[in-house]
């Protein structure tokens, strides 16, 4: 290797230091407990923080980008406009009180919603789709209605962003206008500067934010898990993603 190469990968290598270590910065002044990962599209670009390649985590609510896969193309659900009729159970969180549509499910986590539907797709589906997918530790449990909210389903940072590119790039065995029909969904924000397709979870102490942001200039994909000690750290999860990418110079 030349010495101007050398220099140069020494330049690099000093630059993305300096970046990682704002990002660790806004977790240890938050006083937050996480980890962060944010590749380009290309993937020659990394930033992370924390990441432990043999950690994984149970998904929560993020498992909804997988499962509306799953029962769209099972065919439980026509579409994203379809609705799913409340049982009329009255549970802690007010939105979930009322019929629903693929939609608001997803955007609203309705755990009851989702839990209907496993019931109707069964464990041994789940496995044949985790094996396709290459999700995750690919494990359910006893319970077809809880294994990704305290079953044994577990899944690391890495692992949420290799599968998130598969959505990307629509490069999985579903359907295409089924795949379409799931970034419609995940679509959770969009202004001059940027779009966001992105989804939530929390189970426990297990925390995530994930998803991809997408600027005129490159596309980036992103995972950050936190540990959840309290109420109050849930907002952390968007909230320290979002400061990572203006200390990265990714949004202004």
């Amino acid at each position: 290797m030349s010495f101007i190469k050398t220099i140069l990968l020494l330049m690099i290598s000093v630059s993305l230091y300096a970046q990682e270590n704002k990002v660790e910065d806004l977790y240890r002044l938050n006083n937050i407990t996480g980890s962060i990962l944010i590749e380009s599209l290309d993937g020659k670009v990394k930033y992370q923080y924390n990441v432990n390649e043999s950690e994984s985590f149970i998904p929560a609510s993020t498992f909804k980008i997988p499962n509306t896969l799953i029962i769209l193309e099972e065919g439980l659900i026509k579409n994203q406009f379809e609705i799913i009729k409340w049982d009329g159970k009255e549970r802690d969180y007010a939105p979930w009180n009322k019929d629903q549509t693929l939609t608001s499910a997803f955007q609203y986590s309705c755990v009851w919603c989702y839990q209907r539907y496993a019931k109707q797709v069964g464990d041994e589906k789940y496995h044949e789709y985790l094996r396709k997918f290459n999700y995750g530790n690919l494990l359910t449990g006893n319970d077809v209605t809880r294994f990704w909210l305290d079953g044994e389903l577990r899944i690391s940072v890495i692992d949420q962003i290799n599968f998130l590119r598969k959505v990307y790039a629509e490069d999985l065995p579903i359907q295409q206008k089924h795949i379409k029909t799931l970034k419609r969904i995940m679509l959770s924000e969009e202004n001059k500067a940027y779009k966001i397709w992105s989804k939530t979870g929390w189970s426990g102490k297990d925390g995530w934010y994930v998803g991809y942001l997408v600027t005129d200039a490159q596309t980036w994909f992103f995972a950050n898990h936190i540990e959840i000690n309290k109420n109050s750290d849930l907002a952390f999860r968007k909230k320290l993603t979002m400061e990572a990418f203006k200390a990265l110079n990714i949004v202004q």
